[in-house]
């Protein structure tokens, strides 16, 4: 019995995928340990009801400041509130926020970046908008944006991308202005290609690697400046369970109830350092001449 060409490439088809999988993790593992990671985090935001966890606002006095336990497995808090449903349910806003945020500030940072790179004019007009944005920290604006809102997830999203917007306008920026003195620009505009189809066909193509691993830090940071905020009392409203609300709620409780503050503050490092080790892998592999030298 001969086996016919065709049905050998279909059995080794297989076989080749496998490998080229298992070559990709080698070469990139930061990306793929930052995806899983991520993904495992987003799929517990989701399912959050079927992961064991019951209302994350029902109080029960008489079960406060329990220790982690087969009941409650993170303990429970001075209302008698389970840890474990809080942190669960905390996911879910330190991902919107996250996510929100650099996907905002990645769009308003792009326009505002390839216009100003690509014409001088409104670069100096534009550029020292951000400039007076950059020199204030984020977080100050963050909580003067707050101040003057009431405290919602959608005032909290709205304040960080103002002070996320400028450093991403600022890279786009930085890109453009090399890309435009490149040849083959210099082509587009000896052809008599417009404005706006150049910054189209030939420059937005060339700002989308950076602007991905720029995005990826934004998200990073902006779970961390909401945790700073609602820790403060300024971010989302008591009511909401983030995991910066429950580390604010712990913290007088410290000594006597460290699992409070200990678990939301783990499941947020955890979330922040995939993003960071997918920014940093994104990086290695968008980068041609870092991926040379590899």
């Amino acid at each position: 019995m001969t086996v016919a060409p065709t049905d050998l490439a279909v059995l080794a088809a297989p076989r080749e995928r496998s490998r080229g999988v298992w070559a990709y993790i080698r070469r990139h593992p930061t990306i793929v340990i930052g995806a899983t990671l991520l993904g495992l985090m987003a799929l517990m935001a989701v399912f959050a009801p079927l992961l064991g966890t019951v209302d994350p606002q029902a109080l029960a006095p008489v079960q406060r400041l329990r220790w982690p336990s087969a009941t409650h497995w993170f303990g429970t808090d001075m209302l008698g509130r389970d840890i474990y449903s809080r942190t669960v349910y905390g996911a879910r806003v330190s991902l919107t926020v996250g996510i929100s945020v650099a996907l905002l500030a990645s769009g308003i940072g792009l326009v505002i970046g390839l216009v100003t790179g690509f014409s001088r004019w409104t670069d100096a007009i534009g550029m020292r908008i951000m400039d007076g944005l950059m020199s204030i920290p984020g977080i100050l604006i963050a909580i003067a944006l707050m101040a003057l809102t009431r405290a919602s997830l959608e005032n909290v999203i709205i304040a960080i991308t103002v002070a996320d917007t400028p450093r991403v306008a600022r890279l786009v920026r930085g890109v453009v202005l090399t890309l435009r003195e490149l040849p083959f620009v210099e082509a587009a505009h000896a052809s008599g290609t417009g404005f706006f189809r150049i910054l189209w066909r030939h420059i937005l193509p060339n700002t989308v690697p950076p602007l991905l691993v720029q995005g990826t830090f934004v998200a990073a940071s902006a779970m961390i400046v909401e945790a700073i905020l609602s820790f403060l009392g300024a971010g989302t409203p008591p009511n909401i369970p983030s995991w910066g609300n429950i580390m604010a709620e712990g913290r007088s409780l410290f000594q006597v109830a460290y699992y409070i503050v200990f678990f939301p503050g783990a499941f947020l490092s955890i979330t922040v350092l995939a993003m960071n080790l997918l920014g940093d892998g994104l990086r290695d592999a968008l980068d041609p001449r870092l991926a040379r030298r590899m």
